[in-house]
């Protein structure tokens, strides 16, 4: 596989790119001359500025879907690609890698194209982590040992942030695309409140969190609460989780990029479960759940947009006490 180029594809959200980021690791430290190009979403080819050792980022552009879709077939199928992964198990990335042109095409043999890959692998939601998962996809051109994902905050990340460390502080990731998947915003606040003094917490988030954040700050009698949300990018964000005491955040993608930098971590599960195979793989890593048995939790793989029992008990019920324990035991 020495020099040779490969492509490999997640053009899924953050989490699920960040995550895929482990196979980019396991190829590079099993095969350290290959050449290789990730294929993203538009949006998430931020995350690698810098990184060294992506060769190319490609960037699918999806508000203009059918279009932009040839476009980027056109421009993989011009690069013959000895090794084409697919870490996705939809249609379209289906209709990537069956199009390629690549020598060697693997996918999961969930997705509706498989039948034209040259190689199938067997996926199965709940049985391993999904790093696990997406090792399996390389582990004939690897070994079976999976590695960790990684992501490499530039030293411009990292000055970015110097003006937030003056005091020991949390960071907390408030928000998520989906309802059932956030901790309730009061409960942050009643969180917050119990936070001591003399941490500064965080608030972070993309900037259509803004709102959100500063309704937090508002509200909480925490002197030290401070909305950064929108105001850094997602490496700055995976920079200063680096630097915090603890990091709070839901089942969602701060909980991957605090794996991506090996950040402390104290994941909250709602209406999700970490045998979904998405937990936190910091090595110091905390879950964060209700102890009450609920007939409905789990209740999706993704999490609804409102509780479907209209209770919510899966987040009401957690425990704070077992959060602010953290703080001494880090």
């Amino acid at each position: 596989m020495d020099q040779r180029k490969t492509l490999l594809i997640q053009t899924a959200f953050i989490g699920d790119v960040i995550l895929a980021t482990a196979m980019l690791e396991k190829l590079h430290s099993t095969h350290p001359e290959a050449e290789i190009h990730f294929l993203v979403r538009k949006g998430n080819e931020s995350l690698f500025k810098g990184h060294p050792y992506i060769h190319k980022v490609l960037v699918f552009d999806k508000s203009r879907k059918y279009r932009n879709l040839f476009k980027i077939i056109k421009e993989i199928r011009a690069t013959r690609y000895d090794y084409v992964i697919n870490a996705q198990r939809f249609f379209t990335t289906g209709l990537i890698t069956a199009l390629s042109r690549g020598k060697i095409t693997i996918g999961f043999d969930k997705n509706p194209l498989s039948l034209f890959f040259n190689v199938a692998i067997a996926h199965q939601i709940g049985d391993k982590h999904e790093t696990d998962r997406n090792q399996s996809l390389i582990a004939s051109i690897t070994d079976e040992h999976t590695a960790k994902p990684r992501l490499y905050p530039t030293n411009e990340d990292f000055i970015k942030i110097e003006t937030y460390l003056t005091d020991s502080f949390i960071c907390i990731a408030p928000t998520s695309v989906w309802f059932t998947k956030q901790y309730p915003k009061d409960e942050w606040i009643k969180f917050i409140d119990k936070v001591p003094e003399n941490l500064a917490v965080y608030l972070l988030g993309a900037p259509d969190d803004t709102m959100a954040c500063e309704q937090i700050v508002s509200a909480t009698q925490h002197s030290k609460t401070i909305n950064l949300a929108g105001k850094l990018s997602l490496l700055q964000s995976a920079a200063l989780m680096h630097k915090a005491k603890m990091n709070y955040v839901n089942d969602s993608a701060p909980m991957h990029l605090c794996s991506a930098v090996n950040a402390p971590v104290a994941a909250i599960y709602c209406s999700t479960i970490p045998d979904f195979g998405f937990g936190p793989l910091a090595d110091q890593s905390f879950i964060i759940e209700t102890s009450k048995e609920l007939n409905c939790r789990p209740c999706g793989l993704h999490g609804h947009r409102a509780c479907p029992e209209q209770h919510f008990d899966c987040a009401y019920s957690i425990d704070q006490q077992r959060m602010l324990d953290l703080l001494t035991v880090t």
